[in-house]
């Protein structure tokens, strides 16, 4: 019976915010909620309608099997998660013992029931991608889709018979853009490490297959020896160049004689014995040894789509050059801002350079807002040649250094403070939200991670603003603010 009820709150049915009212909201003390509360005005600034069934429409539609979670407490424990900055298991906690936060992801009353099993985590953000997270940043904003104002006013003028013709919209607003990586979460990437973990994992294949087989006598492996060379070398505080070489050749000898037992083991199967996650990790081992093996060779220490971690062999090496990690491991992502809200235009695990992806960006924001900007931000690496012509052909205003010789006075000089605001914005989501240590494992569920701290950077300014930020037509805020009202806002 008690396993029953258990989580009854969580998993009914979806019911409209407009049927839900603070004074209704039944809590085990003698007051009613602060309608003050962070929690209590997020949640009436939230479209929920609108991510519920961005959230239904990745789900499988079958009529068979348990019920659901319930998509408010889904997206609502992603947001509580990243806007505390908690780990899977103390946000459920969190939510278990904090009636504002029930309140928040649509509980009619106060529950001690925890509200759902924490590896479920895992599963809202695989429904929950980049892409769906980036669409629910803008319903929350109230963004129309790209030249719906003016299609609308073109279907009423056609249905008069007029010939129409459409003029385009002024340029509005400041974009400012820049790029950042966000670190994963794994152990600093050597080859020497990288090579011990590769061949303990093909002793484990070795020793998943060979109970499989009829072989009389399991094939050797030398695992004790070539883990006391690995310690022998990996423990010294100082190693020289021609000790790491060293090292790094008998493990790798070790590693080819693994992968060629293991297969001979699979060539006596009909079929591949291995499961999905097993086999992932021999190709994995496989191609990282091909790899190490050619950067030895050729005594080179870079080469195109480096494994640096098997257990997460999407992760790559992100060259920043900075003072303090000229080398960052993790996903690197392109970033605008207009008038102080965040979107995340790119994200890939490879290197790219800004340049590319500065016109894109442009038209992303007119996507979003109908109109292309009137100033852009950004720094020298965006502002190539074929950037800058495609700008003024727009009639977009560059905000950067500009080309040639410094002259006494630079025209569209900018001061060292204008791009403060997206430094500011990276500095916030990396020291408060987490977005310096992504701790998900998979590409689809890291790609969530990195999209939903951006969307609590836009939560967070939300709680802080008026409701008429919120009005369905933001075109008309844009329009009435000047220039220095929007740096303004940026900065607070």
């Amino acid at each position: 019976m008690a396993k029953a009820s258990k989580n009854r709150a969580s998993k009914q049915s979806y019911v409209s915010p407009t049927q839900i009212i603070l004074q209704g909201f039944e809590s085990p003390f003698s007051r009613s909620l602060n309608p003050d509360n962070r929690w209590v005005k997020l949640a009436h600034k939230m479209p929920w309608d609108s991510l519920v069934s961005i959230y239904q429409n990745q789900l499988n539609n079958s009529q068979t099997g348990a019920d659901g979670i319930n998509p408010r407490v889904a997206i609502g424990a992603i947001i509580i998660k990243h806007i505390c900055d908690l780990s899977d298991r103390e946000t459920v906690l969190q939510i278990q013992e904090n009636m504002y936060m029930q309140y928040f992801i649509g509980y009619s009353s106060f529950s001690n029931e925890e509200p759902f099993d924490p590896s479920l985590f895992v599963d809202f953000r695989k429904r929950l991608g980049k892409d769906q997270i980036n669409l629910i940043n803008e319903k929350i904003l109230g963004l129309r889709e790209e030249g719906k104002l003016q299609d609308e006013t073109l279907e009423e003028e056609n249905k008069e018979g007029k010939e129409v013709k459409l003029s385009p919209l002024a340029n509005e607003g400041s974009c400012i853009v820049d790029a950042t990586a966000c670190p994963q979460d794994i152990s600093y990437p050597t080859d020497l490490n990288l090579l011990n973990d590769a061949r303990e994992k093909s002793e484990r294949i070795i020793d998943l297959l060979y109970p499989l087989t009829e072989l009389s006598a399991k094939p050797r492996t030398y695992r004790k020896e070539a883990r006391k060379k690995y310690l022998k070398t990996a423990q010294k505080k100082s190693k020289t160049k021609k000790e790491i070489r060293k090292a790094l050749k008998k493990q790798l000898g070790y590693l080819r004689r693994n992968i060629s037992t293991i297969d001979k083991l699979l060539n006596t199967f009909p079929s591949i014995p291995l499961n999905k996650h097993d086999y992932k990790y021999l190709l994995v081992i496989q191609t990282l040894y091909y790899q190490q093996k050619y950067l030895l060779d050729n005594n080179i220490h870079s080469i195109e789509h480096r494994i640096v971690s098997i257990h997460q062999p999407h992760v790559r090496p992100i060259v920043r050059g900075k003072s303090n990690a000229n080398v960052e491991f993790g996903a690197k992502i392109n970033v605008s801002i207009m008038n102080g809200y965040t979107f995340l235009e790119d994200l890939s695990w490879d290197a790219f350079n800004e340049g590319t992806r500065l016109m894109s960006t442009i038209e992303q924001y007119k996507q979003r807002f109908g109109f292309y900007p009137k100033q852009v931000l950004a720094d020298k690496i965006y502002c190539n040649r074929e950037n800058r012509r495609q700008l003024k052909e727009l009639h977009i205003e560059l905000r950067a250094k500009p080309l040639g010789r410094p002259k006494a006075v630079a025209e569209n000089h900018v001061s060292p403070g204008e791009r403060n605001p997206i430094e500011g914005k990276f500095g916030q989501a990396k020291t408060a939200y987490g977005l310096n240590r992504i701790k998900a494992r998979l590409t689809q569920t890291s790609e969530s991670w990195i999209a939903s701290i951006i969307l609590v950077l836009n939560l967070v300014k939300l709680t802080r603003e008026v409701l008429y930020y919120l009005i369905q037509n933001i075109k008309s805020l844009f329009f009435s603010l000047k220039y220095g009202e929007n740096e303004k806002m940026c900065l607070t």
